[in-house]
């Protein structure tokens, strides 16, 4: 058989990788994958007690990682944080642009009625600004530096960087406040730039667009609200929310050399939402 084995591709033991946003949800999941496949792996979140709680769990399960606390609005923290890992493991080889918040307030509720609060002509500018500088600045933040330490080693050459979408950048979600969705239509095209420019360091750049996921984002509501979460579940063709676990073959495949040919990709992840929700918001 030409080439490696389909198997031994998926092989990043050796591998550093950094994770923004780590501390729960799917930037939590993509740190498992890279910690269970044999990766070190820097947690970094703005909850450090989040991230120190997650390191030590992992660190007890036998795997190699470290945390550090980095709000990826501001430029310096996200630095630091790179040249911390670098300091730590000699390098780094993936890096995930995942941290982001969830402003809420779309201009429909989950139920289908009209949401006063999630209108454009009356939404908190306040909650744009924040949505943009996490969602979109942040991920900008995170290539930057990410691919200034991938370039800056000669001993490795290149690396995969992969930023956390959604599908809300590819398709209209009415339960979503429109910052979030003018965000992350950003963070693709971002990604598609980034990738183009950055191909030539042998540096791969792609994306991950979840959908329906039940995380922490938002403070967690769907986890708070049976009622929420049900009427999410109606809302995908497959009929369920994800589990984070599911994110992580897709992670691992865009972080290894299985992905060798894969560059300026943008992913879905939904149960199918992109085809349109079974039962539309009337």
């Amino acid at each position: 058989m030409e080439g490696p084995a389909t198997l031994d591709q998926f092989d990043i033991r050796g591998r550093s990788a950094l994770v923004t946003g780590a501390a729960s949800g799917i930037g939590l999941a993509y740190a498992e994958c890279m910690a269970e496949a044999g990766a070190k792996v820097t947690l970094t979140d703005i909850d450090a007690a989040g991230a120190e709680r997650e390191t030590k769990r992992l660190v007890d399960e036998g795997y190699e990682a470290r945390w550090d606390v980095c709000d990826v609005a501001q430029l310096d923290q996200v630095a630091q944080a790179f040249d911390n890992h670098v300091a730590a493991y000699g390098g780094c080889d993936i890096a995930f642009a995942n941290a982001g918040l969830d402003v809420g307030n779309g201009f429909w509720t989950p139920e289908g009625d009209r949401n006063p609060a999630g209108q454009i002509d009356v939404y908190e500018p306040e909650r744009w600004y924040k949505s943009i500088g996490i969602n979109l600045t942040g991920a900008f933040h995170t290539v930057r530096e990410a691919a200034r330490v991938m370039k800056a080693n000669k001993q490795r050459r290149g690396g995969a960087i992969v930023i956390t979408s959604s599908n809300a950048a590819e398709v209209n979600e009415a339960i979503v406040g429109v910052p979030y969705m003018a965000a992350k239509a950003g963070v693709k095209h971002f990604m598609r730039h980034a990738a183009y420019e950055l191909a030539a360091f042998g540096i791969r750049v792609n994306a991950i667009a979840p959908g329906p996921f039940v995380t922490n984002i938002g403070d967690g509501w769907v986890k708070k609200n049976p009622a929420a979460k049900k009427a999410w579940d109606e809302l995908v063709p497959v009929g369920r929310m994800a589990e984070t676990y599911q994110i992580k073959p897709l992670a691992l495949l865009l972080a290894s050399d299985a992905g060798s040919y894969i560059t300026g990709a943008h992913v879905m992840i939904d149960g199918g939402m992109q085809l349109g929700p079974v039962k539309p918001l009337s």
